[in-house]
């Protein structure tokens, strides 16, 4: 294993660190079954952010589906290597924190993808909370979901009534499925899960 100096993955040193030593044990690599399912399923192309987007390999199968998708990532080695990825779409691409990025129209949908997972336990109900400010009612969170109790991470895992807790007050829970194409590091340990937001929101998203 390559020895780094940043530890703090709130910090975007710590991915930079890790992209540019190329030890990125989370990649998939490619686009995952259930995604490809899921997009191909769509009846509509939809509006979509990935946040922590890593390579991006997920955004080049939405926007040739014709999804309106945005990546996000903090991490500007991480961009970098997703605009590689992305190619003559790499405006797709923004670096931008979570935390402060807001759409230019409502979101259709949230791709979860090892996002959650990253982000040390302190930080869930914000991370949360963001989700359903992003996501106006009836939009969907969807994606893979990491279930573990190993105190040290990243990834960090969840419980399945942690997740419940997390997400029960603005979300209803409409698909749990067993993955069966996951790579090492999430083997036994993920699941495809859907969610809508319900319409017991508060107030608007700030579009630009």
């Amino acid at each position: 294993m390559a020895d780094f100096n940043t530890r703090d993955p709130l910090s975007p040193a710590f991915w930079d660190e890790r992209f540019e030593k190329q030890f990125t044990p989370w990649d998939h690599g490619g686009v995952p079954s259930r995604l490809r399912s899921f997009v191909a399923g769509s009846p509509a192309p939809l509006r979509c952010l990935i946040p922590g987007c890593g390579s991006a390999y997920e955004l080049v199968f939405m926007l040739d589906h014709g999804w309106d998708a945005t990546a996000i990532d903090f991490s500007p080695a991480a961009v970098a290597a997703a605009r590689v990825i992305v190619g003559e779409r790499a405006g797709q691409v923004v670096e931008a924190d979570f935390f402060a990025w807001e759409p230019v129209a409502p979101l259709d949908l949230i791709y979860e993808r090892a996002f959650l997972c990253a982000m040390p336990r302190a930080m869930w109900p914000q991370v949360a909370a963001r989700w359903a400010q992003l996501l106006v009612p009836g939009a969907m969170l969807a994606g893979y979901f990491f279930f573990d109790d190993n105190a040290k991470g990243p990834p960090f895992g969840i419980s399945k009534e942690k997740l419940q807790e997390l997400l029960a007050p603005h979300f209803d829970c409409l698909a749990d499925e067993a993955v069966d194409d996951s790579i090492a590091v999430f083997a036994g340990k993920e699941r495809w899960m859907s969610w809508r937001r319900r319409a017991d929101w508060g107030g608007p998203v700030n579009f630009r």
